[in-house]
């Protein structure tokens, strides 16, 4: 494994700031929202868009997955209700899912049956853990500034064997665009800041990560919902 010398980014002021923004929104604001978003309820026609595209990037991700886990050990950093953390159970993989949220975690136990997950409220980068083969972030680093968000990964890739994969909001004047106009959306309908990164500045701080290279990546885009997948593989 490869150690970080970095100072441990869960003590770091601006990302513990807004990791408890986060768990804020999603345990106050906007937990039934994201509750129905998870599940088949009616929603608006803004928050299909956006759980179309959730769907579509879950199972990308799973894709560039081994299709058996069996005595692999996988991380869903910021596991949300448990749909990628219920698959990838059922795979084989004992599978240690962290949320910020408490609120969402209860509802994971609840719905995911998978005796193989084990749903954790708390911070994805917590040491404590342990060590993983794979470590899936969905969606997970996208409310980070890119400092915490490369340190985040540091932080991961310390601690992973195989394969780290995670997505980011694409930095483009069409997001952008999108993020303002999303101001103006009923409350219900919108989300925590996005902090978009333009893909060569992304790159650039991926090189740094020594010992890894970026395997596959994919775009997700199905209206309000814009994301650009990596998968970070070890190099040979």
């Amino acid at each position: 494994m490869m150690a970080s010398s970095a100072a441990p980014l869960t003590t770091a002021p601006a990302y513990a700031e807004r990791r408890e923004a986060l768990r804020t929104y999603f345990d106050r604001t906007a937990r039934r929202a994201w509750i129905d978003l998870t599940s088949d309820a009616k929603v608006s026609r803004i928050r299909r868009t956006v759980r179309a595209g959730r769907d579509e990037m879950r199972a990308t991700l799973l894709s560039w997955l081994p299709p058996v886990l069996d005595g692999r050990r996988l991380l869903d950093a910021g596991c949300g209700t448990g749909a990628l953390a219920e698959v990838a159970a059922r795979r084989g993989a004992d599978v240690v899912a962290v949320d910020v949220a408490g609120g969402l975690i209860e509802v994971a136990r609840v719905r995911v049956s998978a005796a193989r997950a084990s749903f954790h409220a708390g911070d994805m980068l917590d040491p404590a853990f342990g060590e993983f083969d794979h470590v899936v972030a969905m969606d997970s680093l996208i409310h980070y500034r890119p400092d915490d968000l490369s340190a985040a990964l540091e932080c991961l890739a310390a601690r992973t064997r195989y394969s780290l994969l995670f997505t980011v909001a694409p930095g483009s004047r069409l997001l952008g665009a999108m993020l303002s106009l999303g101001r103006f959306f009923p409350r219900k309908d919108r989300s925590p800041a996005i902090v978009p990164i333009a893909e060569t500045e992304l790159r650039r701080r991926l090189a740094l990560l020594q010992g890894w290279q970026i395997g596959r990546t994919a775009r997700i885009s199905r209206g309000f919902y814009k994301s650009y997948a990596i998968e970070l593989v070890r190099r040979p």
